[in-house]
């Protein structure tokens, strides 16, 4: 986390950039911040990014792409099904700007627009509340 870089993608194990590594990423040019692992970025990390205005992607929203090209992968084998790659990223794009759109949405609501961390929390949250809620679970 030490080079000039216009990106960062961390993607290897939760943790993986606290709060000096992400100083030393703004330090070094970096505006976008996208996880690629589960919680890569500790609190104090993502608490740096959002303070200084980084573009941050989460990793419950940018790791959505790989549950759901495993759940497309599901249906196909469920219903015998064989979808071309483009299929299968036609059905990914919609999902992916479904999710965008849901937490852009969300944050902006519960007064967080523009705020990633916020909106994917909430949204995915409402979601869970909702599935419960059919289920009659609550």
């Amino acid at each position: 986390w030490n080079h000039k870089a216009a990106c960062a993608f961390p993607s290897a194990t939760q943790n993986e950039i606290n709060g000096q590594d992400a100083r030393n990423l703004m330090k070094n040019g970096v505006t976008l911040v996208t996880e690629g692992a589960n919680m890569p970025t500790t609190p104090e990390g993502v608490d740096i990014f959002l303070e200084h205005k980084i573009l941050y992607g989460p990793g419950k929203a940018a790791n959505a792409g790989g549950v759901s090209v495993s759940g497309l992968e599901m249906t196909q084998n469920s219903m015998r099904l064989s979808w071309t790659r483009e299929e299968v990223d036609k059905r990914l794009q919609m999902i992916m700007k479904s999710i965008h759109k849901a937490a852009m949405e969300a944050a902006a609501q519960y007064g967080h627009p523009g705020n990633y961390v916020v909106g994917a929390n909430i949204a995915g949250f409402l979601k869970v509340v909702d599935a419960m809620m059919d289920q009659g679970v609550v």
